[in-house]
């Protein structure tokens, strides 16, 4: 199994990329969320990725981290969906936002995809809603933060999805959706200085 891929961009196609490793060019296939966030031609990429083997065919699928890999995974587990619909879903959404639309109960915003009906995107709510956490939803205001940080990073990480997680609950509380009010905090500049209160403050200025 490959866990990921690492080496110079080569060459950027529509949802196809290739990386170099080990002088061998690899082709994968990626959502269009992670075309958008690619470095030029020639910069040194990592991507997480999934390997389908066919009786005639060997696909990677790749991904800008494990968390969205995860989520690929997790859309494959859901019945009637493939990897091709899978990774239209993460094409047509992000991965945080396929995740909050989980939460929330959206199925309208994952049947947006083409090819994916709202049955499906309903199957894909009923499935996976138990499998998806705010945990999952917030981790921007958390970013610096990795596996090989230390403990007291990781710590203050856990702190900012708590006081992350009052500020979407308050603007909740306001009258605005579950979709609305964690965007809107997702939006907030320098949240890991910010108390709760703070971010709920400068959130609302995303509302109007």
């Amino acid at each position: 199994m490959i866990s990921y891929i690492r080496g110079p961009l080569v060459e950027v196609d529509e949802e196809v990329i290739v990386v170099e490793a080990g002088n061998v060019g690899y082709n994968i296939r990626v959502p269009l969320s992670l075309l958008e966030t690619l470095p030029p031609l020639g910069t040194e990429v990592r991507v997480y990725t999934y390997l389908r083997v066919q009786e005639d065919a060997m696909t990677l699928y790749g991904f800008s981290s494990r968390q969205d890999l995860k989520i690929f995974k997790q859309l494959l587990g859901v019945s009637s969906v493939g990897p091709k619909g899978a990774l239209a879903i993460l094409s047509a959404l992000s991965p945080a936002d396929l995740r909050l639309a989980i939460i929330s109960g959206d199925a309208k915003a994952i049947a947006k995809t083409p090819g994916i009906g709202l049955k499906t995107a309903q199957r894909v709510i009923l499935d996976l809603k138990e499998k998806v956490s705010m945990e999952d939803v917030l981790p921007s205001l958390a970013e610096g933060t990795s596996g090989a940080a230390d403990a007291a990073a990781g710590r203050q990480a856990a702190g900012m999805t708590g006081v992350a997680k009052e500020a979407v609950d308050a603007l909740v509380a306001l009258g605005y959706s579950l979709m609305e009010a964690t965007k809107a905090v997702r939006k907030v500049d320098g949240a890991e200085t910010m108390t709760s209160d703070q971010i709920l403050k400068a959130s609302l200025k995303y509302m109007l």
